[in-house]
């Protein structure tokens, strides 16, 4: 079996100040380092990571989600390719070169991710807050005791989310 050797993934290397306490083939640097996210990461972040998990076939012996502690940002995910699974290795390596060019995976799950966030936004927010929500979109006040949303608002609900 030929080995694929990926032009826009980068191999696995130990940092200075590493501690692990796995033995996993992924700190051995048998692998690559595909996309990660991160706490704090925006919904763009965390969809293109969640359909490039999906694209690769999910985790399997070969590709697997590394969960790490960090100090500054709590914790940290990143899909660790082996490097004898030259599918993965070409499928991940077209990705991560598509996402040179434009930084989204699939439209269409974005898209379903703003959606549903924004739903869950909004039925999580107090009366206030979805009236200040409604002032921002320039919709009426009343619009903030209907769980429909308008399109202004749902845009304002949009731009909240993404961030």
């Amino acid at each position: 079996m030929e080995k694929y050797i990926p032009e826009n993934l980068e191999r696995w290397k130990r940092p200075e100040c590493f501690v692990a306490w796995s033995e996993h083939w992924a700190y051995s640097g048998e692998c690559f380092v595909f996309l990660g996210r991160h706490r704090d990461s925006d919904l763009i972040t965390e969809t293109n990571f969640e359909v490039a998990l999906l694209e690769l076939g999910g985790e399997s012996d070969t590709v697997r989600v590394i969960r790490e502690n960090h100090w500054a940002v709590g914790w940290v995910e990143w899909i660790a390719i082996h490097e004898s699974d030259a599918a993965a290795l070409e499928n991940a390596d077209g990705i991560a070169s598509a996402l040179e060019e434009y930084p989204i995976i699939d439209d269409e799950a974005v898209s379903e991710s703003e959606i549903d966030a924004a739903s869950e936004y909004w039925e999580r927010e107090p009366l206030a807050g979805r009236i200040q929500i409604c002032r921002d979109a320039l919709v009426s006040i009343f619009a903030a005791r209907r769980d429909d949303l308008e399109e202004r608002v749902f845009d304002e609900l949009v731009e909240i989310v993404r961030s």
